[in-house]
């Protein structure tokens, strides 16, 4: 009999792998935390196909490429002086798009060779190039030291533009001291932007088309040191990276509004800055700012769960 069940087991498990279920390698736990090389400086995270991730180095505009099953990787995009690296966004052309912080300027590059493709040139003085969002018709970027958005129109096929275009901020957006327009996203459809204001913690709405921005009321709540955004159907995440969470909002259909659920805290949060998501977690990267010799530092992604 026991033998009997054994066969029998060893069918079932035959069947379900050629079926394409999940053998016990692969349902392998994530890891918790996935060390990045030491001294790198992330602050741009994006999760790409499959389980690839890559990262964004301030320090050098250097671009880390990881696997978050098995936490392994290497860069893929070698650092340079006088280059930089925050938000990243990996387009359905597989093309990194990167901001390039102080520089004022952005870069693209192949997903899978790290080759660059193009750099494009948005200021050159008081700028800081923070964040961007790639829709179907333009990839949009935001400058927190300015009240506008740069963008840089996506044709037929993917086509790039030959210049960029700077849209002006304007609505209920006013322009304050600090660190303003950070994280950034967008509707499905590409209609509307998301954006944060790190320094007074208020979101806005803003329309692509005119740059007119409207605040989403948060009622009594506010999300300062909002850094990084990722927007799910009516579910905001908003990266708050001193305070060490992550705010969950719900949006009301219209965006008009939103209502804090929760906020989300993990004891391996070092100053986190980006998000994004795979499956049922979420990731963020330890960007620690503040940390003492930042150069030989250790620096993180760190797994979280979406709240149910």
């Amino acid at each position: 009999m026991l033998r009997v069940l054994s066969l029998v087991a060893a069918l079932i498990a035959a069947a379900a792998t050629l079926s394409g279920g999940s053998s016990a390698a692969e349902q392998k736990p994530f890891p918790d935390v996935i060390q990045l090389p030491r001294g790198f400086q992330p602050e741009g995270l994006e999760v790409g196909r499959g389980t690839t991730f890559y990262v964004g180095s301030v320090a050098n505009g250097a671009v880390y490429r990881g696997n978050l099953r098995t936490g392994l990787g290497a860069v893929l995009v070698p650092g340079e002086t006088g280059k930089a690296a925050t938000g990243i966004e990996l387009d359905s052309h597989n093309r990194l798009w990167v901001a390039g912080a102080g520089t004022g300027k952005a870069s693209i590059y192949n997903g899978q060779t790290g080759a660059l493709i193009r750099t494009y040139t948005f200021a050159t003085s008081d700028t800081f190039i923070n964040d961007v969002v790639v829709t179907q018709g333009g990839a949009y970027f935001t400058d927190s030291r300015k009240a506008v958005l740069y963008r840089v129109p996506i044709g037929s096929g993917g086509a790039l533009g030959a210049t960029a275009q700077t849209i002006e901020v304007k609505g209920d957006f006013a322009l304050a001291a600090g660190f303003n327009l950070n994280g950034i996203d967008a509707t499905a459809n590409g209609k509307t932007l998301i954006a944060v204001q790190s320094n007074n913690g208020k979101l806005f709405r803003i329309d692509p088309a005119s740059g007119i921005a409207r605040e989403i009321s948060l009622g009594a709540e506010s999300v300062p040191n909002g850094d990084g955004i990722l927007l799910k159907g009516k579910t905001l995440y908003v990266v708050q990276n001193q305070l060490n969470r992550v705010a969950v909002i719900a949006l009301a259909p219209n965006l008009g509004s939103g209502r804090l659920l929760t906020r989300l805290a993990d004891p391996d949060f070092s100053v986190p800055t980006t998000i994004d998501d795979h499956g049922k977690r979420l990731w963020a990267v330890n960007a620690r700012f503040g940390t003492p010799n930042p150069g030989t530092a250790e620096y993180q992604v760190v797994q979280i769960g979406k709240p149910r």
